[in-house]
């Protein structure tokens, strides 16, 4: 993984740029009001936001089993199965299946489990070129950017940046933009589809995720609102798809109630404009070799935390993340990871372990506000992950957390004595007018919140005497 710097370091220089800050003001308060509305028009929504838990949970207590099944399924249909253990490895059987094929450019469908492996720079070093089709991380790509958000990569940029970017950079990567581009979005869509078009049609293998992998039948689901995911997953001759292990659902019967939700959480759309499933290899139809890399790169160490597992159940919505002050204001480049936002903050910790500065530093990137696990489709307990990662961060030591240990264990002592704490009160109500408004060692504390004024009287003192 990059060096990438600490979650308050790297979010005070992002909050430093009004460009960026106004950008996903915009973005976010637009995608929010409108899941909003999709989501009230649902009498029925909690009962699915249940459904959705209770089916994610189920599954990846029995994560095992159904991953056998679902390894059985696809092979029975006539695709076949890797299974991955770290970036690493996927990125060798990926770039080994590419050079099987003889070629050196691949299509890609939007990934975030592609982006999470570093695949693109994997196949690169490999001589293997990937191009990205999804408007959002075109722009990305060709801008030799990263992605700010699970949605819409490009959500920092505007679109005049986007034009600049188009006009400057397409012409390396094939079909050049237009002379006189200008930065509408019908201008903009259409420069992409017709600098994208070449690519479906000439490429032989295309490289995807997967939204859901269903166990009983081997089917994997892309949805997507563009159709270029349709355009890859069709055209190439080899289909190569990697996905998380905890994509899995048991049956069809239970991804209709994910079918329903992410739209709404993601798009605020009724349903995506394009779905697309398949099921292994079709004579004369589709793909004719299909590949299922089954990836876990951390995942499993994550279930083995009863609170941090929940994390798992994410469907990438992206709805705490426009819903998340935090985020809001110090976008997604901030959280050093490919999953930024809250669900970033406690994902990309356990799946990368805590032991950089930037995985210490994320679960202390929010406020606890709670506004995540309301609108999350699948009722993560953000907050309650949260807490739990600062409390394995506190236990890995370090001096900011040794005095931190002390001063709770003197605290805790001071409340299980009430003797004492009442004496100590009184003292601090005596001496209040001498005390110092910033104390020393407190400035991280005290450079952005005043310290609350001590009363002249306890609490206790005042009960004592007003209600004997």
């Amino acid at each position: 993984m990059p060096a990438f710097p600490p979650f308050p370091r790297a979010a005070a220089q992002a909050v430093r740029d009004p460009v960026l800050r106004a950008n996903l003001r915009h973005a976010t308060h637009t995608i929010r009001e409108k899941r909003a509305r999709a989501v009230a028009e649902l009498s029925d929504w909690e009962q699915l936001r249940e459904a959705g838990r209770r089916i994610k949970d189920h599954t990846l207590r029995h994560l095992d089993r159904y991953l056998e099944q679902l390894e059985s399924a696809v092979t029975a249909a006539g695709g076949t199965v890797h299974w991955a253990e770290d970036a690493e490895q996927a990125g060798r059987i990926v770039a080994d299946l590419v050079h099987a094929t003889g070629e050196r450019e691949v299509v890609k469908v939007k990934s975030m489990a592609t982006q999470e492996i570093g695949l693109n720079e994997a196949l690169a070093a490999e001589g293997i070129r990937a191009y990205e089709t999804d408007l959002a991380e075109l722009i990305v790509q060709l801008g030799d950017d990263r992605p700010s958000h699970i949605l819409v990569p490009a959500i920092h940029r505007n679109r005049g940046e986007i034009r600049d970017i188009f006009r400057d950079r397409m012409g390396a990567w094939g079909r050049p933009a237009p002379e006189g581009l200008g930065d509408t979005p019908a201008e903009l869509a259409e420069t992409a589809r017709l600098h994208l078009r070449e690519k479906f049609l000439r490429a032989k293998v295309a490289v995807s995720g997967a939204n859901f992998m269903v166990a009983e039948t081997g089917t994997l689901v892309v949805v997507e609102s563009e159709g270029n995911g349709r355009m890859c997953l069709t055209l190439p001759e080899t289909l190569i798809s990697v996905v998380g292990v905890e994509k899995t659902v048991p049956t069809w019967r239970d991804l209709g109630v994910f079918l329903q939700t992410l739209p709404r959480s993601s798009t605020a759309e009724r349903m995506n404009p394009y779905t697309s499933l398949w099921t292994g290899t079709t004579g004369g139809d589709g793909p004719r070799a299909f590949h299922l890399v089954l990836l876990d790169n951390g995942r499993t160490a994550t279930l083995a935390d009863p609170v941090g597992r929940q994390a798992l159940r994410c469907i990438r919505c992206s709805a705490c993340l426009n819903v998340c002050p935090v985020y809001e204001r110090a976008g997604g480049h901030a959280y050093g990871s490919v999953y930024p936002g809250p669900i970033g903050a406690v994902l990309s910790p356990q799946l990368r372990g805590i032991t950089s500065e930037i995985d210490a530093s994320l679960p202390y990137a929010s406020s606890l506000c709670g506004a995540c696990y309301e609108v999350c489709p699948v009722a993560i307990d953000i907050p309650e992950i949260l807490v739990r990662l600062r409390e394995r961060v506190a236990e890995q030591g370090g001096r900011g957390h040794r005095l931190e240990r002390a001063a709770l264990r003197a605290a805790g002592w001071l409340l299980d004595h009430p003797g004492a704490l009442a004496a100590g009160e009184r003292l601090a109500n005596a001496t209040r007018r001498a005390q110092p408004r910033r104390p020393p060692g407190a400035a991280a504390w005290t450079d952005s919140r005043d310290l609350p004024e001590l009363p002249e009287q306890s609490f206790r003192d005042w009960w004592r005497s007003n209600r004997r």
